[in-house]
This record gives C-alpha cells, structure tokens and sequence, in this order.
C-alpha cells in the first residue's frame, strides 16, 4: 500500500491505479457501514440527528423532468421546515417506506431544495405512506471513477504523456507566456496567472487564497481559452463550485452549457442549463405531448386503488409508461447531442456523466477546488483533455473521506497538493491580493500559510463593522479581532448524549452573549456566522432561541462562504491537551478566513496552547491587543 514513506509518484503506474482501487473499495465499505448503522435508528431524532437521513416525508407532486425520469417532491405532514441536513442538491439518495426497516429502497438524486420541500429525481415510482430519505453511497461515482481509471491505465496518444506527466514519468514541459487582451479587471497577480496558464502546454495551477478572486480569474482562462479557438471542459467537485464558476462565465461568454443539477439556478443562469435548453429546442413539442401523455398514465396508475385486477392493471400502466419513457428518451437524445456538439464550454461536477458526453475530448480542462479532489475523482477530467488547469487552495480542506484506513494512506491528499509538492513553483502562481478580509484578519493565516504573500486590497484592508449602516461604535463593531480565553473557568468539553462528537455549552453560552451584543449595536442577523468544528455543538448552538436566523455550521458547510462578523467555537477543553481533529490546521485556517470585518474566536488556551500552531495563533492575537480572558467578563 502507498504510505506516506511510499509517495504515488514512486509508483508504477499499475500499483498507483491499484492503489486508488484500493482507496475507493475502503471508501465504499465505510459508506456502506455507515448507512447501515443510520437505518438501524428508528428514533426520528438519533436518525435525523446526523443530518443525512431525513424522516416522515410525504409526497407532495411530482412532474417529469429530462429524459423522463421523475421529479418527487417531498415534505414533512403540515408542511413544516425540514430539519438541519447534509442532503445538497445533486446527492444521490435513497428513497424508502419510513414504516418498513426491511424496504432497500429506489436510488434517486436530489435536485431542488427549499426550506420545506425536498425534490429528488429518480427512475422509479416510490410507494409508500411515510417516505424516508437517506444520504446514499454514490456506487455510479465510485463506478465512473474507476472506468475512467481503467481507460488511464491503457491509455495511448496525448492521454497517455498527460498520465505520465501527472505521474511523474515524463516532465511537465515550461510555457512561454505571451501577451493577453483581458476581457475583466483583473490586478497583476491574476493577470500574471492566467498568462502562466494560457501559456503552459500541458498542465498549470492557479493557487487562490481566500479572497483572492480564484474564480473571477479561472473564468478568464476559459474566455481567453474560447477566444483563441480551444473547447473547454470546466469541472469542479460540487454542484455549487460549478455554479459558482456558470455566474462569472455567462456575463463573458454566450456558449456556456451546465449539464447536471445545478445548485441554484438563477434566472440568469437558466438559459444555459441543459434541460432548459432541450425545452427551448423547437423540436421539442412533440416531447412536451408525450410528456403530457406520460402524465396521465401516472395518474391513472395513482387512481388504480381499488378492485381484484388493481396490481395487474397498475403494472400494465407503468410498463406502458415505460415504454413512453424509453422513446422520450430516444427523442431527447437527439436534441442533447446538438446542444452539447455546439457549446463552446461545458460546466460540470468531476463525476461526468458519460451517456451525455459519449467520447468528447476537449482542448482545455478546468477543474475548480481541485484540492477538494480525490486522485480517483479527477481522471475523468483529465483523460478528456489535452491541456489540464487545475485551480484551488491546499491549505484549505482537503477531499472529504470517510475510511481512517483509506485518509491514513493518503486518500485525503489531492493530486493538485501532490503536483505543488512535486514540481514547486514551475508549475503554479499564487493569488496575493485577497478582496475579503480586514487586514488583521487576514495576517495570521498570511504568515502561516501563504509564505506572508497576502495583500489586503485598499478596499477592505481597514474596514470594520462600525462602518456599516446603522451600526454603533463599540470596542465589539470597531476592533477587527478578539480572542477568549475560557482556561481555567470550568467551560469543559462533553460528550453529545447517545452520540460521538464533542459540545461545549460554556462555550456555546458565550457565544450567544456576543451575537445578543452584536444584534443590539445594529449587525444584522444575516450578517452572522458561527462555525463550529464539532457538528454537536453546530447543533447545539442550532437549539438556542437567542440564535434565530443566525447562521450556524461546520467548517465543511462554510468553505468558500464569507460574512461580515464571524464566531468560532473551538470546543475543545479538557486536562489532557487533546484537541482531536483541531489538529488539521487547514480547516482552522477555513474558519479564520470566512470574515470580513470581525472575527471573534472561543478557545481553551490550555488546551490549545500545547499544538504549536495554536500556540502561535496565541501569540499573533495577544501582539493585536486582542486577547481577553473570560474572567474580563464581568457576568461570565
């Protein structure tokens, strides 16, 4: 197995896509394990808890979407709020009879989210009274992962130089990088990058910082790639990275086609999804007809209830709805192929749905948070293209894994950390001016992860939060740092009752304090964000009526999000030094880096202050005449 004494670029090129096998085998027992135990709580709230299964659903109505599948939308009894929940647009899930612990359930993917109504888009028609929903291990994913993989280990041609190049088998060549007439504002660093990527023959990377317009200059790369004549393919991990990059790229370009299920689809960017597309196409009418008809044999099928011949009748229904379905799909086929043969840019997650591309190849390939990508994820991408930018920060989270043994041997490190570790700075240019944060904000996280390189841009560099509207002056809204020390105040860790993860009502109380004081000098609500590091506290801190309409989550749930003032909850405290995964400084340095006017952090000094990197954050607050202790408190 690959360890860290074993880098992947030691490897032969068979034991490294053995290797990734081996990662994704041990990622999919550990899914699997996990879904199992999830279904085995019956309780609304130990199942619910998790935020990956969701209880008591009804079905609301339903419509047919592209290619004929079904879109169900689910809500609780009443209509009340959904609860908390991972379940994201484009998560594959799992749709099953909440009365019946025995029922496998239909596979589906969620493609619309509203505060209280879920819609999930499926082959099947679920049957049931009470519907369960539960977070699904993505078998298609792990499948296209390792087909694209397969193709990789056989590949012949440019594939193959740019498997070696990735690999460590044949250098990665220099560019000479030329003039560029910029279509956007961009300052020197991003100008200076999207030449170093335009101009690199086989593979670039653009290090972003938070801040730093990462995005912004990655869509200059693709409208630069258009205009010198290259089709592009630009991929990131997550529908909303995707979507993300679709905002900035249809304001440069008309061409931009987003297949998939996009996150959030403004009325700007409707036009260019594939399904609106398909609607749009003239020879579309004779679908919308059978689309109809395919509606009113689901109906019929719904009304069938009663008499001896009710399941045979039923069946007969939805075989002959089937059939319907079968030549909608022939027919939308046709159009998709011309839609998708006539774009210029093609947005889209890293899992890429093969049926829709078929064999397309692509003169550029853009993957976006390519440090949220495993080694196994990026290998569709990349056997597409014939030249590969990948754009991220590996200082920032690394790939989500669920198997220790498979993070341990180096699944969670991206093949974007591990090109930047191998090649150094031939391969890639940082973004230095940053367009978020306070200057003090900023520094700590620029010194111990960027070399000391950030620069806070004259527009934000001494903004605070006694400068917006309606806000009062106060050492809370007119200082851009504080830290509060609860060493020594009895504020302890717990155990969440009947769970695994770490709270801290001391913690979570003084939390709610400060976002009272910042409510009463004028801060909106919405200009708010707690982060927690512990999901128990995240939902803990959820529970407290004082926190309405604040928003509160994980590190993970706020990467690539910013507010105005932001709070973090350390938890950890406790007599031994113990600060468990507090010890991966890059999710630390997510949650610095999400404010924009103040940052407040609550800690255990005692705690923290054995892990030199706390020790030095420390330090870097007390040299800004920001450290409090707890005890200057006076009711605490």
């Amino acid at each position: 197995m690959a360890t860290r004494k074993q880098p992947l670029d030691r490897l032969s090129v068979d034991a490294y896509f053995d290797v990734l096998a081996s990662w994704l085998d041990l990622e999919s027992a550990a899914e699997r394990e996990r879904m199992a135990s999830r279904r085995q709580m019956r309780n609304t709230s130990d199942a619910e808890r998790t935020g990956e299964t969701i209880l008591g659903l009804q079905l609301q109505d339903h419509q047919t979407g592209l290619a004929g599948r079904f879109l169900f939308d689910f809500a609780k009894f009443g209509n009340k709020p959904l609860p908390m929940n991972r379940l994201k647009v484009g998560s594959p899930v799992v749709i099953s009879d909440a009365d019946d612990p025995s029922d496998k359930g239909i596979a589906g993917v969620v493609s619309r989210r509203k505060p209280n109504v879920i819609q999930v888009a499926t082959e099947k028609w679920p049957d049931a009274r009470f519907f369960r929903l539960d977070l699904s291990p993505d078998e298609t994913t792990r499948r296209r992962q390792l087909a694209a993989m397969a193709t990789a280990r056989m590949a012949h041609g440019r594939s193959r130089q740019l498997r070696d190049m990735l690999l460590d088998q044949r250098p990665i060549r220099p560019g000479d990088p030329e003039d560029v007439d910029f279509c956007s504002n961009l300052n020197p660093p991003q100008q200076d990058a999207v030449r170093f990527a335009l101009a690199a023959p086989d593979i670039a990377i653009l290090h972003g910082p938070p801040g730093t317009g990462k995005t912004t200059t990655l869509a200059e790369v693709i409208y630069q790639g258009v205009q010198r004549g290259d089709r592009v393919l630009a991929c990131a991990p997550s529908n909303t990275a995707v979507d993300n990059l679709l905002e900035r790229l249809v304001g440069m370009l008309s061409s931009v086609l987003r297949v998939g299920h996009p996150a959030r689809v403004f009325e700007s960017l409707r036009g260019h999804t594939l399904d609106e597309l398909v609607e749009a196409d003239p020879s579309n009418a004779v679908i919308r007809d059978m689309r109809r008809e395919l509606e009113e044999l689901m109906r019929a099928a719904g009304r069938a209830n009663r008499g001896r011949d009710t399941k045979k009748r039923r069946s007969l229904l939805y075989a002959t709805a089937g059939d319907l379905r079968s030549q909608i799909r022939s027919l939308e086929r046709s159009i998709v192929r011309g839609i998708i043969d006539s774009s210029d840019v093609i947005c889209t997650t890293t899992t890429i749905d093969e049926d829709l591309l078929g064999d397309a190849t692509f003169d550029l390939v853009v993957i976006d948070e390519a440090c949220q990508c495993t080694e196994s994820s990026v290998w569709q991408a990349v056997m597409r293209a014939d030249m590969v930018v990948m754009a991220g920060d590996h200082c920032q989270l690394p790939p989500t894994v669920l198997s220790d043994q498979a993070a341990a041997e180096g699944m969670r490190d991206s093949m974007m950390h591990r090109l930047i570790e191998r090649e150094g700075e031939s391969i890639y240019r940082r973004l230095t001016v940053q367009y978020r944060m306070n200057e003090p904000i900023m520094q700590f996280s620029s010194q111990e992860f960027y070399d000391d390189s950030l620069i806070a841009d004259a527009s934000v560099a001494t903004h605070r939060l006694c400068d917006l509207p309606d806000v009062q002056q106060s050492p809370l809204t007119e200082d851009a740092l504080l830290f509060v020390d609860t060493a020594g105040s009895g504020m302890h860790e717990e155990l969440e009752p009947g769970g695994e993860s770490k709270l801290n009502s001391g913690e979570g109380k003084l939390i709610v304090r400060f976002v009272t004081e910042l409510l009463e000098a004028g801060v909106q609500r919405d200009q708010i964000a707690i982060i927690a590091p512990y999901a128990a506290q995240a939902r803990w801190l959820r529970n407290q009526t004082g926190l309405r309409d604040v928003e509160i989550d994980t590190v993970d749930g706020f990467q690539g999000r910013e507010k105005e003032v932001v709070l973090i909850t350390l938890t950890r405290s406790n007599d031994h030094g113990e600060i468990g995964f507090l010890a991966d400084t890059r999710r630390t340095n997510v949650a610095l880096t999400r404010a924009r006017r103040k940052l407040i952090v609550v800690g255990d000094s005692s705690t923290l202050g054995g892990n030199e990197f706390y020790a030095r954050m420390l330090e870097y607050f007390e040299s800004e005449n920001a450290y409090r202790s707890v005890f200057e408190f006076a009711d605490v």
